[in-house]
């Protein structure tokens, strides 16, 4: 038995009725190019190995993937790549497969931001992700303007995915049981972003909600100018959460240069 390590926020997911709701969304055909992350003990692995008839995994904890690579063993469709996802060459392993990778993870929280801005570099190499996050995040992934749990990581991802929201999962559903509550979303990766993406686009959503109860005009001071804002089309007096991701993305174009 592998138990889960702190460091590598792991939550082995053990309840069978959560483990075949995620399995029936993926829906997984013959000849998809599946991808888990982080597959744990393989709580998932075998019933997505099943429908695709291939499947690789990616594991950073070196027990587990010693147990995998045991478990797995008779299954010629099972790739074991023992690595750290965040470092892992994804766009690499697609022209491997030759077609858009389709990922699932039980992502672990603590580094659940960065691991998807790092596999949304390459939007080209995948083609949907089935995630579990804390709820928390699931929230401002899917989070629409000018609701509670709009902000910054929903505008940043807007422009490469479309965030479904799919269901939630209790602590018990874990071992050991999570202080919070998870949910599953299917994110469908855009292989053109939604709107042009200026560079300084994130400088801008960062500044913007890290004042979010101010006006725009404030927020953004320094930035750019009351002018500049009026000239995108916005109210220099609303405030960053009423804004959609394209009135961002048109105000980082009128941004001066530097």
């Amino acid at each position: 038995m592998v138990f889960a390590r702190k460091r590598f926020g792991q939550h082995f997911l053990h309840d069978t009725a959560t483990q075949q709701r995620i399995i029936d969304a993926v829906a997984a055909q013959p000849g998809d190019a599946l991808v888990e992350i982080g597959p744990g003990r393989g709580a998932l692995t075998r019933g997505l190995l099943s429908a695709a008839g291939a499947l690789d995994a990616i594991e950073i904890d070196r027990d587990l993937a010693a147990l995998l690579q045991e478990r797995f063993a008779e299954e010629p469709g099972f790739v074991l790549h023992q690595a750290d996802a965040l470092k892992f060459d994804i766009a690499a392993l697609a022209r491997t497969r030759g077609r858009r990778l389709r990922i699932v993870g039980n992502l672990p929280y603590n580094v659940s931001t960065p691991l998807l801005f790092h596999l949304l570099r390459t939007p080209d190499a995948i083609s949907d992700l089935h995630i579990m996050l804390q709820r928390e995040v699931i929230d401002r992934i899917v989070a629409e303007p000018d609701s509670e749990h709009y902000g910054r990581l929903g505008v940043m991802l807007a422009p490469w995915v479309q965030a479904t929201r799919l269901f939630e999962v209790g602590p018990g559903a874990f071992s050991p049981p999570p202080q919070v509550w998870s949910a599953v979303a299917r994110l469908d990766v855009r292989r053109a972003p939604l709107f042009p993406i200026d560079a300084r686009f994130g400088r801008l959503v960062a500044a913007a909600f890290s004042h979010r109860r101010k006006t725009m005009r404030n927020a953004v001071k320094g930035l750019v100018s009351i002018a500049d804002i009026e000239a995108a089309g916005i109210d220099p007096g609303t405030r960053p959460e009423t804004l959609s991701p394209q009135d961002f993305g048109r105000l980082a174009e009128a941004m001066p240069s530097g």
